[in-house]
């Protein structure tokens, strides 16, 4: 028998319901790793032949069978190598988030995955029964226990599997991105094999699904708590580590990459949010609307990244009120890109609308009404292309403007899908000065403008928001932290301002509620992941509550 354990980690990306082609992929990976990489053992994600999250598809009558049957088939065409990967399965008219281990055709070990997690984006408890044994294998000689993402997070699975023997602990994940994640896995990661002294081969899921980013990086830990292993963030393949059965330790991997941070980890989940949301749903490519700001900009610059620049294609629809240098800027970065851009005044339009509208509801000749129609016209043009052409309509908000409801129904939120719809206006200043870092696309004097609407004549943000500077300070602590108003003033910000901001959230909700998805990467995004009352007299202060501006 062999000294060592040779593993390969296979760090896929997975198409929710894809029952088929999951199970051509995991065959694919597990013969190139019998085959190439001379693996004696690869270990797939969690619930990697039915796609994590699979949401209420578990419902479906037709799923579970057909589970059945690809398990089947991985058992009948897989030989030569032990397979780990994650798949639902019923047992005494319970449902489980299971891990299989095969062989040979013969099914090894099954194990039921302990700690369902249900917070933020997850509802494990809405599907799976709690399994409450631990599953110790023997894998050419050594003993390895199976656990399953949250079980990592916990421990106590990880102590009951070392306790019936356990020498290796491979632990398979559905871990979606977020900033800063990766610093509290391997912390979570080290913390556990302090405590069981057993090293831990960490596998997670790569690509996007709906809101969701898995960033992969998966890894291996060993007795002493330094990684040996690190796979590349964002990116799938096949990584290989060996397990030395004299030294009952995981060997120092060729694989070390750096983990990413800050700025650049972001963007990477922003790009590969766009990239999978597009291909895997079979759009053609995406059309936006280009305005001249930031926000457009970065979008712009973010689905060609994505995408290639022959699948975007950006509008300009200048109006009265869009300046010169809002034209000569975004046709200087569609140009430097190499994307399509077209033109589509819609004075002529606006005209008509007004003109109707002011025969049965007359009023003023400027207010939010007429604001709100530029918007929604623009709105219309770009879903018309999006059905004509075939192309997802991307829409262009950030975070801060959503929170507060500087956005417009029907208007800039009409889109099939928000990529910065979790992003704040500082944080995108700073992807768009990181992206310029990496080689000038975004005009500097774009990131230089005070940010405008150009819906009325010299507006800027500041006029119906507090500075970003101060504005998003806030809406971290209220929409990610939870923090009451008390607390939040208690750190330094004025009563008032906290109060108005807070008071805007609260009564925005309605708005949100029908906004695009758009890609997590903080840990409360607006969606799955925070779900407020849009019917509420909560006013998160002292004041009382406002109404609904039906904008």
């Amino acid at each position: 028998m062999k000294d060592t354990l040779d593993i390969a980690l296979a760090q896929c990306n997975f198409l929710v319901g894809d029952l088929e082609g999951n199970t051509r992929q995991i065959i694919d990976n597990a013969v190139h790793a019998r085959d190439q990489l001379g693996a004696d053992l690869v270990v797939f994600s969690e619930l990697s032949l039915t796609g994590y999250p699979l949401e209420d598809l578990l419902f479906n009558a037709t799923v579970l069978p057909q589970v059945e049957q690809c398990l089947q088939t991985l058992q009948r065409e897989i030989h030569g190598i032990h397979v780990v990967l994650g798949a639902p399965s019923r047992e005494g008219g319970q449902l489980f988030n299971s891990a299989f281990v095969i062989r040979d055709g013969a099914m090894l070990a099954v194990y039921h995955k302990q700690q369902l997690p249900n917070y933020e984006v997850f509802d494990e408890k809405r599907y799976f029964h709690a399994g409450d044994a631990a599953c110790v294998t023997d894998i050419q000689g050594v003993r390895v226990g199976i656990t399953i993402c949250e079980d990592i997070w916990v421990g106590a699975p990880v102590e009951q599997a070392v306790a019936d023997g356990a020498e290796l602990i491979i632990n398979i994940n559905a871990s979606p991105y977020q900033v800063h994640k990766t610093d509290e896995r391997l912390e979570i990661l080290k913390a556990r094999v302090r405590e069981q002294r057993v090293p831990i081969v960490y596998v997670n899921q790569v690509g996007g699904q709906d809101e969701l980013v898995f960033d992969g990086e998966s890894c291996c830990i060993n007795r002493r708590g330094e990684p040996c292993l690190r796979a590349p963030a964002f990116e799938p393949g096949m990584f290989t580590v060996q397990y030395s059965k004299a030294d009952s330790d995981l060997l120092t991997s060729d694989c070390l990459h750096a983990p990413l941070t800050g700025a650049a980890s972001v963007y990477r989940a922003l790009v590969l949010g766009v990239r999978d949301y597009v291909l895997k749903n079979r759009f053609d490519g995406v059309v936006l609307g280009l305005s001249g700001g930031i926000d457009s900009a970065l979008t712009l610059v973010l689905a060609v990244d994505a995408l290639g620049a022959e699948r975007v294609h950006a509008v300009m629809m200048p109006f009265r009120y869009t300046s010169a240098i809002s034209i000569e800027d975004a046709g200087a970065l569609a140009a430097g890109l190499g994307v399509q851009l077209d033109q589509i005044p819609i004075e002529a339009a606006f005209t008509a609308v007004t003109h109707g509208l002011a025969a049965v509801a007359p009023g003023p000749s400027q207010d939010v009404t007429e604001e709100n129609v530029q918007s929604r016209l623009r709105g219309v043009f770009l879903m018309a292309l999006s059905n004509r052409t075939g192309r997802l309509l991307l829409t262009t908000g950030n975070k801060s403007e959503m929170s507060v409801g500087y956005a417009t129904l029907y208007g800039d939120m009409a889109g099939g899908f928000a990529p910065l719809k979790d992003v704040s206006k500082t944080l995108v200043y700073e992807l768009a000065r990181y992206r310029n870092g990496l080689g000038q696309v975004i005009p500097e004097r774009v990131l230089q403008r005070e940010p405008t609407a150009e819906l009325a004549p010299d507006q800027v943000d500041r006029d119906s928001l507090p500075p970003y500077e101060q504005l998003d300070p806030i809406l971290e602590k209220f929409v990610e932290q939870d923090l009451s108003v008390e607390h939040i003033v208690a750190d330094g910000f004025d009563r008032r301002v906290v109060e108005r901001v807070v008071s805007m959230v609260l009564r925005n909700e309605y708005k949100r509620r029908q906004a695009p998805p758009g890609v997590k990467i903080t840990r409360r995004a607006f969606g799955k992941d925070r779900r407020y009352p849009i019917t509420s007299g909560f006013s998160g202060s002292p004041s009382p509550p406002g109404t609904q501006s039906q904008s």
